[in-house]
C-alpha cells in the first residue's frame, strides 16, 4: 500500500510512524521550515518529541495547489489536519478518486455551520470516497507501538477496506463500521465532556461523580448522534464510550487537562497556553450545544461546559447546576 498522511501534527505523524514499518508512507506538511526540520533530526519534535521517524518514511512539503496530483498517487490518503482545516483539504481532494479519510474530530465552528466531516463532505466533495478514522487512542501511544484500536468508519467498502489494510496490525487493531454519523458524534462530543470530567477531577468530588458524568455523558452523546441519523449501537462502542472514557480518565488528554486546569483557578486563556497543542472540545463545545438546541437535543452537561468557557460560570458553580437539576427518569 501507498499511503500520504496530510498534515504532520501528532496525529498525522504518528499514524505515519506506525504505516510506515509495513507501506510505502509520505508524510506531507505545508511548512517547509518544519519538514526541514524533521528531515535533519529524523523527529517530530514539536508535536511527538521522543518518536524517531523510520528511515522509509517520506518526508515532503510543498503548495496545497499540488495536492491533487501527489494524493492520486497513493492508494489512500488520510487528513490529519485540525477540524479548521477539513473543508479546504476536502475541497483540493474533491475530484481525486482515492479513498479519503480524515482523523480531525469535532463539529465545524467556522460561520457557525455546526457540520461533521462527513456533511462537509457532502457540500465541497461529493464524489469523493471518504470516511474517518476514529476511536479510543492517544498519538503517542499509537507512535511508540502500544496496543491499541480504532474504527474505520465509512458508507463506502472501499474506504473502510483501505484503512483496515493499511492499518491493522499486531499492536493496532481496526474494526470497520459503516455508521459515519455515529462514529464522527462519539468522536466530536467526547472532547467537551471531557472538559467537565476534568473539572469534576480537578475539584475532587470523587469517583461517584466522575462515574456519573461519564454515564450520563454518554447519554448526551447518544440522543444528539440519534438525531443526526446513527446507531445506537455505535455508541456502545469503541468511538463512543471507549473514545468518552479514554478521553475523560486519561492523561494526556488534553481536554481532561483544560478541565483540570480551570478548577485549579486558570483563565481559559491560560489552561488554552499552557497546552501547547489543539483542545478540541474548547473550541467546538459552543458548535455543539447549537446544534443540539436547532435539533430539540437536551445537553444539560456540554451546556454548563459552554457557560464555563464563557466565563458565566465559575466551577464549582458549574457542577452545582448540574446537581440541582430536577430528578426525572434515568430513560
Amino acid at each position: 500500500m501507498k499511503l500520504v498522511v496530510l498534515g504532520a501534527g501528532a496525529w498525522g505523524t504518528a499514524l505515519a510512524v506506525s504505516a510506515a514499518a509495513r507501506h510505502e508512507v509520505t508524510l506531507w506538511l505545508r511548512d517547509a521550515d518544519q519538514a526541514r526540520e524533521l528531515l535533519a533530526c529524523r523527529e517530530n519534535r514539536r508535536y511527538l518529541p521522543g518518536i524517531a521517524l523510520p528511515a522509509g518514511l517520506l518526508v515532503r512539503d510543498g503548495s496545497a495547489q499540488d495536492l491533487p496530483q501527489l494524493v492520486a498517487a497513493h492508494h489512500l490518503a488520510v487528513i490529519a489536519t485540525p477540524m479548521a482545516g477539513l473543508r479546504a483539504m476536502l475541497g483540493l481532494l474533491r475530484d481525486v478518486p482515492v479513498p479519503t479519510a480524515w482523523v480531525c474530530k469535532g463539529f465545524e465552528a467556522e460561520a457557525g455551520s455546526g457540520l461533521l466531516g462527513h456533511e462537509i463532505q457532502a457540500q465541497v466533495a461529493p464524489r469523493l470516497a471518504g470516511g474517518a478514522l476514529s476511536g479510543p487512542s492517544f498519538a503517542l501511544e499509537v507512535a511508540r507501538g502500544q496496543p491499541t484500536a480504532l474504527v474505520a468508519a465509512s458508507p463506502h467498502g472501499s474506504v473502510r477496506d483501505a484503512l483496515v489494510d493499511t492499518f491493522h496490525g499486531a499492536t493496532l487493531r481496526v474494526y470497520a463500521n459503516d455508521d459515519l454519523p455515529g462514529v464522527e458524534v462519539g468522536g466530536a462530543v467526547k472532547n467537551v465532556l471531557a472538559i467537565a470530567t476534568g473539572l469534576c477531577d480537578g475539584l475532587g468530588l470523587g469517583l461517584n461523580a466522575r462515574a456519573a458524568l461519564i454515564t450520563r455523558g454518554l447519554a448526551e452523546m447518544t440522543r444528539l448522534g440519534l438525531a443526526l441519523g446513527a446507531r445506537p449501537d455505535t455508541f456502545m462502542g469503541l468511538s463512543g464510550l471507549g473514545d468518552l472514557v479514554l478521553t475523560a480518565t486519561g492523561d494526556l488528554s488534553r481536554n481532561r487537562r483544560v478541565g483540570l486546569l480551570l478548577a485549579q483557578g486558570r483563565t481559559l486563556d491560560q489552561a488554552v497556553q499552557s497546552l501547547g497543542h489543539v483542545a478540541e472540545g474548547v473550541y467546538c463545545a459552543r458548535t455543539v450545544v447549537e446544534r443540539a438546541a436547532r435539533l430539540g437535543v437536551e445537553m444539560p452537561i456540554a451546556s454548563a461546559v459552554v457557560r464555563l468557557l464563557d466565563g458565566e460560570l465559575p466551577p464549582a458553580a458549574a457542577v452545582a447546576e448540574l446537581m440541582g437539576r430536577q430528578a426525572r427518569s434515568e430513560r
